[in-house]
């Protein structure tokens, strides 16, 4: 199936672009979500009418997350977990714990947009995430973990 392009979408393309994908990916991700609309006649001539308008949306969303991306960077969050005495958690931190504690120190962030390559953190310790508030800012974060015995 053939669709235009409403936002940027990760190893897929650009605003605008139309782009040859499977008809489930379309059906059921990209059409549902608002990224993407079928390419028919009269959805490109409709595209090409709104594109200014398209455009500067997407660069707004870019300079917002740009400016949320200058406040994160850096940003340490501590975290409390139960652990034993060898320094392994009763458990494990997840993306959700993170985001839930940036909440706390006021930034807007979903669990989805949290990226841990690594997996859940299973040991107290420093560890490094990463952060996507759009497709192009990704910011680090540290995320400390600290033991407390039950």
């Amino acid at each position: 199936m053939q669709v235009i392009l409403l936002d940027k979408v990760v190893n897929l393309g650009n605003l605008g672009e139309i782009v040859k994908v499977k008809d489930g990916y379309a059906r059921n991700f990209l059409i549902p979500s608002g990224r993407a609309r079928r390419a028919t006649d009269a959805a490109k001539a409709e595209f090409e009418a709104k594109r200014a308008e398209l455009e500067k949306a997407a660069a707004a969303k870019l300079a917002e997350a740009q400016a949320q991306g200058e406040k994160l960077a850096g940003t340490t969050v501590k975290l409390t977990q139960k652990a034993g005495v060898d320094g392994r958690l009763f458990g494990s931190v997840t993306t959700h714990d993170i985001a839930e504690e940036l909440g706390r120190l006021g930034y807007k962030v979903a669990k989805s947009q949290v990226r841990m390559p690594a997996g859940p953190i299973k040991t107290v310790s420093d560890s490094t995430v990463s952060v996507a508030l759009h497709t192009d800012v990704v910011v680090d974060i540290t995320v400390t973990v600290y033991g407390e015995t039950a």
